[in-house]
């Protein structure tokens, strides 16, 4: 099946996909070479498995999953798998980022350090919850079947919306974590003579953005949507085309097509059914 703009499209996955990558071994390469490395034992090496775990599930696979429904080559996969994969890539993501969090309480705990004081902790709690409201709310409406059609075509925009909310959030909630825990590593004046290890980090960060910035262009372009399936019309009450955000000038990836394609013929033949009754009587 054809996109428009293939190339450009396979570029910039490529480049988000290499992007990406790089974030994640740039967080094992400062916690392994410039944090003394990993482990699971009350200490700051405890601490490490936060910060690479947030970007290798919370960033990065959180990413791959909003753009899996743009991916070509999974447009003619049945949308039940498509929505499993989404689903499951979420999962995963949001199993790292409680894990992650568990490693930051248990550190602080073990060395009686103050939790939930900042406000890098306070919007990264809140979002994980808030990621994994969303996660059930999902699974729950979009790939069991018993949410009625109607209740999936009210909750899609919320859905997409609040999808890239979050990661975007949740990409600002890095930095704010990357930069705290600079400024305690390298306390006194060290973080402010742009040591080797703060410049390596800061560079991290950016590569975060950059990944970021990608996805969501990735995911915003209308002419990479994935198509609609073949005999369906959902007709939108403010007269657009398609579901939700899909047919608007910014559409997201995470948007199911068909899973909205749903309550207009139903009220195509219930309006048919009123005005054929009505002119049964008049003509009576």
């Amino acid at each position: 099946m054809a996109m428009d703009g293939y190339r450009g499209f396979l570029g910039l996955l490529v480049s988000a996909l290499l992007v990406g990558f790089l974030s994640v071994l740039f967080t094992l390469i400062w916690v392994l070479h410039y944090r003394e490395g990993l482990g699971w034992d009350g200490t700051a090496l405890e601490f490490n498995w936060h910060p690479v775990l947030v970007v290798t599930g919370f960033v990065f696979i959180q990413g791959i999953a909003i753009i899996v429904y743009r991916l070509p080559w999974t447009w003619k996969c049945s949308k039940l798998l498509m929505k499993s994969i989404h689903a499951g890539l979420h999962t995963i993501a949001a199993i790292l980022a409680i894990i992650s969090l568990v490693a930051v309480f248990d550190f602080h705990n073990a060395k009686n350090i103050p939790n939930m004081y900042s406000l890098h902790s306070w919007v990264g709690l809140t979002v994980v919850i808030l990621y994994i409201l969303k996660l059930l709310l999902g699974v729950s409406i979009f790939l069991l079947p018993w949410a009625p059609l109607s209740l999936r075509a009210l909750v899609m925009p919320l859905h997409v919306y609040s999808g890239l909310l979050i990661f975007g959030t949740v990409i600002a909630t890095v930095l704010m974590g990357v930069t705290e825990k600079l400024i305690f590593a390298l306390s006194g004046s060290k973080y402010s003579t742009s040591p080797p290890e703060g410049v390596f980090t800061n560079t991290l960060g950016l590569l975060i953005v950059v990944f970021g910035a990608l996805i969501f262009w990735i995911v915003t372009r209308p002419q990479w949507q994935r198509p609609k399936e073949p005999n369906s019309i959902f007709l939108q009450p403010n007269g657009g085309s398609q579901e939700g955000v899909e047919g608007s000038a910014i559409n997201f990836s995470n948007v199911d097509k068909s899973d909205s394609e749903l309550n207009n013929e139903a009220a195509a033949r219930k309006r048919n059914f009123i005005i054929d009754e009505a002119g049964q009587r008049s003509t009576m």
